[in-house]
Parts: structure tokens; C-alpha cells; sequence
């Protein structure tokens, strides 16, 4: 399953998106660490199409994990080139300009 979780602030949106099985799991790789800690990243737990209303409608994302990422891609919100693999994990960010 993923989870994902909403913050927003004036006109913006940001949704952070994960695996559900990396949470509370840090990866590190190149100087790179990303921690996947439950506090930001933990909300509702969705499915693909749940995933991507919550994207369509964010101004700002921040994805982890095979899965998060993959459906990210599938729908062309993230291109493929902008991930990132930390730790052998993928991580990928949006910012979408209105």
C-alpha cells in the first residue's frame, strides 16, 4: 500500500507520498540520506487512483519508494530522468508552477 498525507499553507498543497513498508527507514547513498519517518510522511493509505487525485491536485510533491514513484511516472507526473535512488530506493520531488 502507499501512504500519503497533505499539508497546505495559503495556496499551496503539498502531498508527501511513500511505500508504506519504508516507513521509519533511512536510506543513504553518494551523501545523499533520506529518512522516511513517519511523522511527515504517514496520512491515508491509498491505492493508484487515490495516489493520483492527491497529485493532480498538489502543488508540490514529495515521493518515495518503488511503488509511490512508479505510479508517478505511469501518469506523467514525474518524469522518469528526475529520480533520484538513495539507497537503492527511489525519490523523486514536484513543484508545480500556477
Amino acid at each position: 500500500m502507499i501512504t500519503a498525507k497533505a499539508y497546505s499553507k495559503g495556496a499551496e498543497l503539498l502531498v508527501a507520498a511513500a511505500d508504506e513498508d519504508l516507513l521509519g527507514k533511512t536510506f543513504k547513498s553518494d551523501g545523499l540520506t533520506i529518512t522516511v519517518s513517519r511523522s511527515f510522511y504517514e496520512g491515508e493509505c491509498c491505492d493508484e487512483e487515490g495516489l493520483v487525485n492527491r497529485l493532480r491536485m498538489a502543488t508540490m510533491a514529495n515521493l518515495v519508494g518503488e511503488k509511490t514513484v512508479a505510479i508517478a511516472v505511469k501518469h506523467g507526473i514525474i518524469d522518469p530522468e528526475s529520480i533520484l535512488m538513495i539507497g537503492g530506493v527511489p525519490h523523486a520531488q514536484m513543484v508545480r508552477m500556477v
